[in-house]
């Protein structure tokens, strides 16, 4: 069983202490490599192998315990790794070699960063001697992730390597999550030295504050009991803490709304009535009021990012902000906080109820009925809604929508690539579950579905993994559906084809006069679409089918569902002209929320609040 962020943290904390298990043994650096990924629980690793770290692909080769995934390219494996560590909880954990390798885990190490993920991304390197001559495949990947890593370390030494291992996965796990990368010279793996288990840790300066100070908590609890549209933010930094249960006890005793963002989705029901949905740039209208109109915003590891808040001058005038974060460089970064919180979510959600309680025994509670009557007057007035295409295509949110009615929320895991299916995905899923959707958030990375969904699957098997892709993100990466198929990892692909990249495309058409410079895909090819993707997927070892029916849509579904030891990939043809709404345009203000192409909010007065 693979180790979690707390047990990790744990064993780091005897470190340097009386330990039931101490090693040392001669051993090589390569083989300490090894030795350091298995004492730390590690079960799986993504990679592809390279000359500078061939010495650790060949003492891995002997591990009984680790199972190694070979990708068909570096940007999978990080990819594949982040998939893991959001579908398990755990640390993922990728390998690559020197140069061009390493610098192929650059995509993945920012996307891990901006979404909070633990990861660890060990590469190697030429020779300490060659370092700084421009050796063959040098690289310097410590000065180059160091801007958008947690942290980088670079070995030249084999004793280093199960301290500095060591240390990398209690940095990736522990305060707010992120990626780190270890470095390790060729010579470093070769040279032998004594491998000593537990290492002594030292990280001066590096001490995560887990629990929240006192007196803030009560200062927040006194604002949320006596707040008249208050209104719980919960992004992504809730779910990496676990704080689901803690977070719907905090609704249902406060009887508050919740905002979820896309990387916090399924933290609370779907189902639930208290989840307002997602706000933001394609938001929910009663999400975007909740978080507008709002006189408290208790956010809960959340960053009041740009795709939230938009403009920042007129973003929520009249509230409040309680902000509760690991990271006390988000506190305060973009919206200035009235009552700051560093400390763990679920930590400060706990010590938030006992006060919220005595609070109420203190204090009436104030009636949130015409808050909650507004709320829900706009979510009635303003579902989630789509029409049919004009050009006779599929429309992609009926295939979603059949999608999410077919195979349910009980044991599926719904991963994205980035576009507007992305959108439509967390517009038309219903999400019950933490870790029951994964998709790059912060980075917006295309590319990141195929290989993350291989990693969750592997993360998740007995789980039925489902990837909503778009045919411009899935072109990126979907090379690793070979690795899917020869691994035996049986993902299934929902591809839904629009020919065209379809956000830039969306923005072309509403705001730059419907000039699509170079965003059709298909472009000069209009007898024959290319690739053709039923034809590649089956190259590639998958079963393959092809949807341009609305018809024909639950059948596919069904069919998908049924096959259980190949990857399954479901191309469905749909309209270039869907567009996904709601939106509020970029540098707008969130007062701005377009329903749909003619529709508007500003004479609304449940929404404008006049």
């Amino acid at each position: 069983m693979a180790k979690t962020p707390a047990s990790i943290q744990a064993d780091m904390a005897a470190y340097g202490q009386e330990s039931v298990k101490n090693i040392r043994e001669k051993s090589t650096g390569a083989r300490s490599v090894v030795r350091t990924l298995e004492e730390l629980g590690v079960e799986v690793v993504f990679g592809l192998p390279g000359g500078s770290v061939i010495p650790t692909y060949d003492l891995l080769y002997d591990s009984e315990k680790i199972r190694h995934v070979l990708v068909r390219h570096e940007q999978g494996a990080g990819h594949a790794a982040e998939g893991y560590a959001l579908a398990t909880g755990n640390v993922g954990v990728c390998i690559a070699t020197s140069g061009p390798g390493a610098t192929n885990l650059v995509t993945p190490i920012l996307d891990a960063q901006m979404d909070s993920v633990p990861l660890v991304c060990i590469t190697g390197q030429v020779a300490a001697s060659a370092i700084g001559t421009d050796a063959f495949q040098e690289a310097d990947i410590v000065s180059a992730t160091m801007p958008m890593a947690k942290h980088s370390f670079l070995c030249t030494k084999a004793e280093e390597i199960p301290t500095r291992i060591a240390e990398a996965f209690y940095i990736a796990s522990t305060g707010r999550p992120g990626p780190v990368v270890v470095d390790i010279s060729s010579s470093a793996q070769k040279e032998e030295a004594d491998f000593v288990w537990p290492p002594r840790i030292d990280l001066p300066g590096y001490r995560p504050v887990i629990h929240p100070n006192a007196r803030q908590i009560r200062e927040a609890a006194r604002l949320i009991v006596s707040a008249q549209r208050p209104v719980f933010y919960v992004g992504g930094g809730a779910m990496r803490s676990n704080a689901h249960d803690e977070i719907l006890e905090l609704t249902e005793l406060t009887n508050i709304p919740v905002v979820t963002t896309m990387t916090a989705r399924g933290i609370i029901p779907d189902s639930h009535p208290h989840n307002m949905g997602m706000p933001g740039m394609h938001g929910e209208v009663s999400a975007v009021t909740a978080l507008q109109r709002s006189d408290l915003i208790i956010a809960l590891g959340a960053r009041f990012d740009d795709r939230v808040t938009m403009n920042l001058d007129t973003f929520a005038p009249d509230a409040k902000v309680i902000h509760v974060d690991i990271d006390p460089a988000e506190i305060s970064k973009n919206r200035t906080a009235d009552v700051p919180i560093v400390g763990d979510v679920r930590e400060a959600s706990l010590m938030l109820l006992d006060a919220i309680r005595e609070g109420y025994e203190k204090y009436d509670a104030v009636d949130l009925t015409p808050w909650w009557d507004r709320l829900r007057s706009l979510r009635e007035k303003y579902p989630l809604a789509w029409e049919n295409t004009s050009d006779g295509l599929l429309a992609p949110q009926y295939v979603i929508e059949r999608l999410a009615n077919i195979v349910g929320s009980d044991d599926a895991v719904y991963v994205t690539g980035v576009g507007q299916h992305q959108m439509w995905a967390t517009h038309f899923l219903k999400l019950e579950h933490p870790r029951q959707w994964l998709s790059s958030g912060g980075a917006g990375t295309m590319g990141f579905g195929v290989p993350a969904a291989m990693g969750a699957q592997v993360g998740q098997p007995d789980s039925t993994v489902w990837l909503i892709d778009g045919d411009g993100s899935f072109q990126m990466t979907n090379q690793e559906l070979a690795t899917c198929a020869l691994n035996g990892i049986n993902i299934k692909v929902a591809l839904i084809n629009n020919s065209s990249l379809g956000m830039v495309r969306q923005w072309q058409k509403l705001f730059y006069d419907e000039r699509y410079s170079h965003t059709d895909l298909n472009d000069g090819a209009n007898t024959q679409r290319i690739p053709d993707f039923v034809r590649l997927s089956e190259a590639y070892g998958c079963h393959a089918i092809r949807v341009e029916k609305a018809e024909d849509v639950d059948g596919a579904i069904k069919e998908a569902m049924e096959i259980n030891d190949h990857p399954v990939v479901v191309e469905f043809v749909v309209s270039p002209d869907a567009l996904v709404w709601p939106m509020v345009p970029g540098g707008a203000s969130a007062d701005d929320i377009m329903y749909n192409a003619t529709q508007t909010l500003e004479n609304d007065s449940d929404f404008m609040g006049e």
